[in-house]
């Protein structure tokens, strides 16, 4: 018997050690080509990119993993109980592989072989950090394995909170969000502490299979799940009863955060963000590289910006009459479902889709678009209004500005036909017809001093196009362009009262001959420079650039930033070439700061993933800024290295020129603000294009108006006449609450009396005085003299020998607005 027994015992050790043997050669063999567990050292995750305006507000996310990385420390208690109630209850005990939980889950699975059910799982999380971070997501017994052993490993080098610190931060949600941070974000639109009991479950609960919980399309299978993981918190001790009864209550009140740009009237801006990240850093660093982006953005004068330029377009499109309608549906069943397929303007909440139900001569009832939910679902509720025929009776004229045959409403528009229309009461049910205008233009406004673009309008709107017309869009500056025509001639030996002819002049070049003209026609004999500013005069303005040469001037244009390289040809001068807003914004931020050159930016600051400043646009440095305390040391000072690029007087002198547009020139009547502002009013040729771009002491903004396609705007659309009402309407509401503040004269410049009209000395009394700027060693002409004319004469000769002179020189006729 003893005998037997040994026998069976040598069998046993000799079949244990062989298995054991068999074992230790698998186990060998398949830890052989183990990846290494320490890359987790240096792990670093595809992270969101953040970009936020000048007050901290995020503007915009890119990603195409959202996620942002939290460090352990900052996940809060709550979180941790959660997903560890969830995933890995005895996550702080065991050494990687919870042998109590395997031995469950086998039992468990052998219960229900052959039910149909879904096998049971008991992957700890550092198993699922092996899985996730090393190895491949196979249903095989190696990797099964591969995944046990390196659990022990990476249980041996990794603290537990690291461990869960990686797990956090790695694992996927579903809707395209990765990490705890990202979900709380993309789910509930909260960062991590500020999620509930009920939102904290929820979100434990979608990592074992985001789409089996959606929360829309399978709202009870979430609901369930969610109790389930608070039904365990509670069991583990980490929230009272009550307080887990309370958190099943709770609807799991999911509120998909909305994607692209997060601010209110942000989506062209932060587009062009976008665009220059990528042209700086590339694509993979804009998705992955988790940059923190400070813009310049300003939210409150970037919505003045919005409205000013909107409400112009709008404006201006009404006056030429209907377009027609949008699209056309059946109102016989249920028009809310039909009305909802149909896109709106998602950038311009104040307007709503709505569909004729009804039409007569005194108004339209209209039924509005639905609201849908975070699954995209139809709300069940309907909303019906009526649009008033005063409210609507822009509408009567035709786009083609023809007068239709029925001057009612029910002329205009039919059941079924789908428009746009703002709420005047909603709860009234009072709505005024609107419709997207075919114009177009763009808005710039940008801090002079320092370059920073504070307001970027790029259309009327970016769900309407997304082509950026402050920045994309190549157009004529037109007369804009002439400021810096007459700045080059003050920088080189002419003055503000320097007399040239207005009068038709022929240029030949090869073989042509070009006779420009002024706006209307007609001439104005000899005047000043600082009335060829003011009353934007062409035929001046190309004389003076015959007189200096284009060669000079197109050094000045290249100088200031307009072009890149201008052709010295005359018609240059009067704004012929092609350039933006942005760029024509910066050149005149150059006049308002005293002829300092700066580069416009968009973007103050960007950080990497690890929070080191990789980009600055403020290039200054302060030396002295870092004491700790003070020990009666001088006030810090900032070196200033920007180039000077125009002569601070010639700055102050085209400056005081352009005041004059705005008091008694082209924008006369328009621009009404509480301080001295200097512009430019601009109209191309054919009126395609509307311009104004100015200034006051401490803000430049420049815009224009035009059809993407250039076409005449109509007759009399000039820059005075559309363009600078709107910068005057965001000017207002910019500056509101500002102090207002003077430009700087330059010291040593000295400030003359002189008639406005022939540029000489002003006699006591002269009703036409005006105060005008000039450098030392140069003050008015003691005799007349006229550029564009070989002799020289007195005032009173070119009056008595040109009637026409006179005229002009008495009440002048329009130039170029």
């Amino acid at each position: 018997m003893i005998r037997l027994i040994g026998y069976f015992f040598g069998i046993g050790a000799f079949l244990f050690l062989g298995v054991a043997g068999a074992v230790a050669l698998y186990i060998g063999n398949v830890s052989r080509d183990l990846p290494d567990y320490e890359v987790l050292n240096s792990y670093a995750p595809p992270v969101t990119t953040r970009v936020h305006a000048g007050n901290g507000e995020l503007m915009a996310e890119y990603a195409k993993e959202k996620r942002l990385y939290l460090p352990i420390q900052a996940i809060p208690d709550r979180v941790k109980a959660a997903f560890l109630s969830a995933e890995d209850k005895n996550f702080y005990k065991h050494p990687g592989v919870d042998i109590t939980g395997l031995g469950r889950a086998i039992f468990v699975n052998l219960q229900n072989f052959g039910s149909g059910r879904r096998p049971v799982g008991a992957s700890t999380i550092t198993q699922q950090v092996a899985k996730n971070f090393l190895l491949t997501a196979d249903q095989t017994i190696d990797r099964k394995v591969k995944e046990a052993i390196l659990s022990f490993r990476i249980e041996q080098a990794y603290s537990k909170d690291r461990i869960l610190e990686l797990y956090l931060n790695e694992i996927f949600f579903g809707l395209n969000s990765y990490g705890i941070a990202g979900a709380a974000l993309t789910y509930f639109d909260k960062s991590v502490t500020e999620l509930t009991i009920a939102e904290t479950a929820y979100l434990a609960a979608l990592p074992k299979g985001p789409s089996n919980y959606h929360p829309f399309r399978r709202e009870k299978a979430a609901i369930e799940r969610r109790n389930w993981v608070v039904d365990r918190m509670v069991e583990n001790g980490y929230v009272t009863k009550s307080d887990g009864e309370e958190a099943k209550k709770q609807p799991l009140g999911v509120t998909p955060r909305r994607g692209g740009s997060h601010l209110f009237a942000s989506d062209y801006f932060a587009e062009e963000v976008r665009r220059q990240i990528v042209q700086r850093y590339g694509e993979n660093s804009l998705l992955e590289g988790g940059l923190s982006v400070r813009t310049s953005f300003d939210p409150r004068m970037q919505v003045a910006a919005r409205k000013a330029l909107q409400n112009g377009l709008v404006s201006y499109d009404e006056r030429r009459g209907f377009h027609g309608k949008l699209s056309t549906i059946e109102i016989g069943g249920d028009w809310g479902t039909q009305l909802s397929k149909v896109p709106a303007l998602s950038d311009v909440p104040e307007w709503k889709l709505a569909v004729v139900l009804g039409s007569d001569d005194n108004g339209v009832d209209i039924g509005i678009q639905p609201e849908k939910d975070g699954s995209g679902k139809v709300a069940e509720g309907r909303m019906t209004g009526r649009i008033d025929a005063e409210n609507m009776k822009w509408a009567y004229r035709s786009s083609t500005g023809d007068r239709k045959s029925a001057r009612a409403p029910s002329g205009v528009l039919a059941a079924g036909d789908v428009v746009y229309v703002e709420a005047l009461d909603a709860a009234l049910g009072k709505y005024r017809l609107r419709q997207p205008p075919k114009v177009q233009g763009g808005l710039v406004a940008m801090d002079p001093q320092t370059g920073r673009v504070l307001a970027m309008v790029g259309g009327f709107s970016y769900g309407q196009s997304e082509f950026n017309r402050a920045t994309q869009a190549m157009r004529q500056p037109g007369s804009s362009f002439k400021p810096f025509v007459y700045a080059a001639a003050l920088d080189n030996g002419y003055t503000p009262a320097s007399v040239i002819l207005d009068a038709p002049i022929e240029i030949v070049a090869g073989g042509q001959v070009w006779r420009p003209e002024n706006y209307g026609g007609g001439s104005a004999g000899p005047s000043t420079l600082r009335l060829g500013i003011e009353k934007s005069r062409n035929l001046m303005t190309v004389r003076l650039a015959n007189d200096m040469g284009m060669n000079l001037v197109a050094e000045y244009a290249d100088r200031f930033g307009i072009y890149d390289k201008m052709p010295p040809l005359l018609a240059m001068s009067l704004g012929s070439g092609e350039t933006t807003v942005l760029r024509m914004v910066s050149a005149y931020s150059v006049l308002a700061n005293g002829g300092k050159q700066i580069k416009p930016s968009l973007i103050d600051r960007i950080q990497d993933r690890y929070g080191k400043t990789i980009f600055r646009h403020e290039e200054r440095t302060c030396g002295d800024c870092n004491f700790t305390q003070w020990q009666e040391q001088a006030e810090p000072v900032l070196t200033d290295n920007r180039e000077q690029v125009l002569d601070p007087m010639t700055a102050y002198q085209i400056t005081s020129m352009m005041e004059g547009v705005v008091t008694r020139g082209t924008a006369a009547g328009k621009i009404k603000l509480d301080r001295p502002t200097a512009g430019k009013t601009g109209t191309t040729n054919d009126e395609k294009d509307a311009w104004f771009v100015g200034y006051t002491a401490d803000l430049v903004a420049g815009l224009y108006l035009g059809f993407d396609n250039p076409a005449p705007l109509g007759r009399g659309s000039t820059g005075g006449g559309l363009a600078s009402p709107i910068f005057n309407d965001f000017m207002q509401e910019a500056l509101k609450g500002s102090r207002p503040v003077k430009f700087v004269v330059p010291e040593g410049m000295n400030l003359i009396p002189v008639n406005r009209k022939t540029g000489m000395a002003a006699s006591e009394g002269d009703p036409d005085t005006i105060m005008e700027a000039f450098k030392p060693g140069t003050g008015p002409a003691d005799t007349f003299s006229v550029i564009g004319m070989d002799e020289f004469v007195s005032p009173e000769e070119i009056l008595k020998s040109s009637p026409q002179a006179n005229q002009a020189i008495q009440g002048g006729t329009d130039g170029l607005f």
